[in-house]
């Protein structure tokens, strides 16, 4: 049996995610999809790819995923799910390009100046 691997970033999150052929399974650090991510919208975040190589029902996916916050995660675990997938079938590439999901999200949050109350935020001035 064959897998296809591959790692997904986003934010500081990082998904290795396996994908091996099966029946539909969706394991997020052992634990089921539905019950880790807790929002639909986050899960429709993740089938994303599977819908656009109308593979849903074709692949098991188990996926070790840490760093960031739940929506960093889901991020790291479309952009991985989409390299896996174009790792089985080099002719996919071009769907997940135009769809945005084989593109690595560079978004970062900025570092806090000094001097200042947040990264951009400032004091209130006074003239007087």
């Amino acid at each position: 049996m064959q897998n296809f691997d591959a790692v997904g970033r986003r934010k500081t999150a990082v998904a290795r995610v396996r994908l091996t052929p099966g029946t539909g399974k969706r394991i997020i650090n052992n634990v089921p999809m539905k019950k880790y991510l807790q929002r639909e919208v986050l899960e429709m975040v993740v089938e994303q790819p599977f819908q656009v190589a109308e593979m849903s029902d074709r692949f098991d996916m188990k996926v070790n995923v840490y760093g960031g916050g739940l929506s960093g995660q889901a991020g790291a675990i479309r952009l991985g799910i989409a390299r896996a997938l174009v790792e089985f079938d080099e002719n996919l590439r071009l769907a997940m390009r135009k769809n945005g999901y084989m593109t690595r999200d560079s978004r970062m949050v900025e570092r806090k100046k000094s001097g200042r109350p947040k990264a951009r935020k400032r004091f209130q001035f006074s003239k007087r």
